[in-house]
């Protein structure tokens, strides 16, 4: 069995990505379970910040890690509020204050300009001093204002839906199947 060891102490992370990997070799567990401290996110990109929270992980477990980072990116903000995401709206944010600031920072951009995305980066790490970890990125575009193939906002689908079509579903899709590959 190989043993990975997720940066988070989000439980519903580890059962997704998990039940992606069902039948395969590898087992994920909580860094919650091996007491690591949270690691302070300086990076300016996603793919910084996930490296740096694997990193961190791996360094006091000792074990192969994997972390993500995501958060949406809007066109006409120049790629904001990125890394910032989920503290947008400042020290109290939460997703209904980030998502009033954003839709009112978007109030004089037109319809047409209106494009946005939400991107998540998982990095998986051998070890802390793993020079080529392995990066899967995916984006799912125009979430907060509107899904186009379905005509509705993010808001307004299903739990299971969202889960199928996101950009975090999709980057654990890609990171389970390099993992498969390489724990076959």
């Amino acid at each position: 069995m190989h043993r990975i060891i997720l940066a988070t102490g989000n439980l519903n992370k580890v059962r997704e990505i998990s039940a992606s990997l069902e039948g395969s070799s590898i087992e994920i567990m909580p860094q919650s379970m091996f007491n690591v401290p949270d690691a302070d996110e300086t990076g300016t990109t996603f793919v910084e910040n996930a490296i740096i929270k694997a990193r961190n992980c791996a360094a006091h477990t000792g074990e192969a890690a994997m972390a993500d980072d995501s958060g949406i990116g809007v066109d006409a903000l120049g790629g904001a509020p990125g890394v910032h995401s989920a503290r947008y709206s400042g020290e109290h944010a939460n997703d209904e204050k980030n998502t009033a600031l954003l839709l009112r920072n978007m109030e004089d951009v037109p319809d047409g300009k209106r494009t946005a995305r939400y991107w998540c980066v998982m990095v998986y790490m051998r070890s802390a001093s793993d020079p080529t970890p392995i990066i899967c990125q995916a984006s799912w575009d125009d979430p907060v204002f509107l899904i186009p193939e379905l005509g509705k906002t993010a808001a307004e689908v299903s739990l299971e839906v969202k889960n199928s079509m996101s950009h975090r579903a999709k980057a654990i899709k890609m990171m389970t199947e390099r993992l498969r590959e390489m724990h076959a």
